[in-house]
């Protein structure tokens, strides 16, 4: 039997930010809210039922310049969790 040992938590914030994800190459902008985040992901509510690979893009800013990019880690009907991979 396998054991999987999760990694040790980070502290998690509680939070109601607005936030974009990016889609298509960048070109489809869609709404979300940022329910929780720590350093190194977060939980994030979609606005609907999009198909989501396991590589997106977060815009937590106005500025679509400043993109978090992140990585799927699990998702359940329109929350998802993601692990922050990188900025640019």
């Amino acid at each position: 039997m396998a054991v999987f040992k999760r990694e040790s938590r980070k502290p998690r914030h509680n939070t109601r930010h607005d936030a974009w994800m990016l889609l298509d190459g960048g070109f489809a902008k869609r709404g979300c809210t940022v329910l929780d985040l720590s350093s190194g992901g977060a939980r994030i509510k979609l606005a609907d039922t999009i198909p989501a690979g396991s590589r997106l893009r977060l815009v937590l800013t106005g500025d679509v310049r400043k993109v978090t990019h992140c990585r799927l880690i699990w998702r359940k009907d329109t929350i998802i969790g993601v692990e922050f991979t990188g900025r640019t």
